[in-house]
């Protein structure tokens, strides 16, 4: 077999970028705290002691957390400009946004997932 040296050395560069990776979680610490992520993970059945996948999997899911924030800000800005002009006007004076569960279910049905209300 012969093996490209181009494409061994690409996989040292990424093995060597994603080593890095790994050693910066262990002076990050993450919005989400470890305990929890640990309490979630193990509820799942999922066990780990090294604190670094426990961190990157809290790291995952801050930028999880804050993409769905961001498309449900997209949806309420969306639906605040539907208002009509008359009543948009009233509302300028108080320029806070008001998240609903509609903007976060239709950000949520982007990534497929579905809440469903009892």
């Amino acid at each position: 077999m012969n093996q490209n040296p181009q494409s061994s050395e690409g996989r040292n560069d990424d093995d060597s970028a994603l080593s890095d990776f790994l050693a910066s979680l262990m002076d990050y610490t993450p919005t989400i705290p470890d305990e929890l992520v640990e309490h979630y993970l193990a509820k799942s059945g999922f066990q780990c002691p090294d604190v670094r996948l426990t961190r990157l999997v809290a790291v995952a899911t801050q930028k999880f957390v804050a993409e769905v924030a961001g498309d449900a800000l997209q949806h309420c800005k969306a639906r605040q400009a539907t208002i009509p002009k008359d009543k948009r006007d009233k509302q300028q004076k108080d320029k806070r946004l008001v998240l609903t569960m509609e903007d976060l279910s239709k950000a949520l049905r982007e990534v497929r997932i579905v809440i469903y209300f009892k």
